[in-house]
């Protein structure tokens, strides 16, 4: 299997933006997203389970999002912080680094076990994530799909916004075969998944990483 650091699926080009500092009070709206005094932030680097998104530890599910959302909001909520800009998405927002009181917002989500480090992260972020799934901290003790994998099987649940923090790529649209799963929760509830290429139900869109199996679970080690 190709190394769980996946870039964020992408919808559109991202254009870059002039390095800028700025400040402001925070307010977080999930694990990688938040507004700092009024501007909306997409942190970089990293790329958290979704609001709505659940893991599934022990058979049973956990709102791995929800949690993840409610460790930066402890962090960042109705606290000063300063930002630098890396760059800016499709939607607006600015892509940048942040702290609360010296502290790297990135790099404690990746500290909780609470994100995965995406490819355009720097070594120490991809250093933090490594000792986190080492641990079995966070997500890592759990069986998790990559945020980008959840976000297209579940547009709705993640806002209809598919955004990068990485450089862009190309992207090609791949249709969905006839008979194929349009969901890893569908395929699961069939009994289905995982899928390799070529079985019946296997849908390329669901193979996040192109490694030829579909919905293929992060397990723990």
């Amino acid at each position: 299997m190709k190394s769980w650091i996946l870039p964020a699926l992408l919808v559109a080009a991202v254009s870059p933006a002039s390095a800028e500092d700025f400040a402001g009070a925070g307010r977080a709206v999930d694990g990688d997203s938040l507004f700092v005094g009024g501007r909306e932030v997409r942190l970089f680097g990293i790329d958290a389970p979704e609001y709505r998104q659940t893991c599934r530890v022990n058979w049973s599910n956990w709102s791995c999002g929800s949690d993840a959302a409610a460790a930066l909001r402890a962090m960042v909520d109705a606290r000063q912080l300063t930002c630098s800009s890396r760059d800016r998405d499709v939607y607006g927002r600015t892509v940048a680094s942040c702290r609360a009181g010296g502290v790297d917002l990135a790099a404690a989500m990746l500290e909780k076990g609470l994100a995965i480090a995406l490819d355009n992260a720097p070594a120490s972020y991809a250093a933090l994530a490594d000792h986190s799934k080492a641990q079995r901290a966070g997500i890592w003790g759990s069986e998790f799909d990559a945020p980008a994998i959840y976000r297209a099987a579940n547009p709705r649940n993640s806002g209809a916004r598919v955004v990068s923090a990485t450089m862009p790529r190309p992207v090609v649209a791949r249709s969905v075969p006839s008979g194929a799963f349009r969901s890893c929760a569908e395929a699961r509830a069939a009994g289905a998944a995982p899928m390799r290429r070529g079985q019946p139900g296997y849908n390329p869109q669901l193979d996040g990483d192109g490694d030829g199996i579909a919905c293929e679970p992060y397990r723990r080690r």
